[in-house]
């Protein structure tokens, strides 16, 4: 089921998050409501595969690793916090830790056909990741407006950002990992989240 919405989704259609931000999205996929995962699929493919393949460099890798997420997602969804703007986070986190997971892999057998190389035998079979045609890749426009946005932002304000949205942690995580103080960081991300919404703009019904 999850194979079939994720290959759906690999062109999506433009999904409104705002519509999805009105239902109570997690509570309907820990119901197993399938057009819930759908819905998330639809919004969610590109932000991840925009993530996996920068990270990976492999297209079929990529929209394996994102495939994997999804499948966690609905298997574990009561482990999620609050709804869409919570999900988004959680999802980053599960599939940056895949990628990592699979670039692991890749290391291990690259060493592997090291030592076979110097032991004589043949390391033909392990090749370098293809190189994608980045424009092609589903969402990328989002992808790339989104890190063009943020390098714009001062390093305090993308900091909090990234640990906030792309790594799923709290205020309260973000503000013991800094060291400064809760205030500032909600101050920090308020800031940053306004600017981010205009230089976004053209892309509301993707972001924000």
């Amino acid at each position: 089921m999850v194979r079939e919405h994720t290959e759906r989704a690999v062109k999506p259609e433009r999904t409104q998050l705002r519509a999805l931000r009105g239902d109570s999205l997690r509570e309907r996929l820990i119901a197993r409501d399938e057009q819930a995962l759908v819905e998330l699929i639809d919004v969610a493919s590109p932000w991840l595969l925009g993530v996996t393949q920068s990270m990976l460099s492999d297209r079929d890798e990529a929209e394996e690793v994102v495939m994997d997420v999804f499948t966690i997602a609905w298997n574990r969804i009561h482990e999620a916090r609050g709804d869409y703007p919570g999900l988004m986070p959680w999802l980053l986190r599960i599939a940056r830790n895949r990628a990592i997971d699979r670039l692991r892999r890749r290391g291990r057998l690259r060493r592997k056909a090291e030592r076979l190389a110097a032991a004589g035998g043949r390391e033909d079979s392990i090749t370098e990741p293809a190189r994608l045609d980045e424009a092609g890749r589903p969402g990328w426009h989002v992808h790339e407006s989104v890190k063009a946005a943020l390098s714009e932002l001062p390093d305090d304000q993308r900091r909090v950002v990234q640990l906030a949205y792309f790594e799923g942690l709290t205020h309260s995580e973000i503000a013991t990992m800094l060291e400064i103080p809760l205030g500032t960081v909600k101050s920090r991300l308020g800031r940053a989240i306004a600017k981010l919404r205009i230089r976004l703009s053209s892309l509301k019904d993707w972001v924000l």
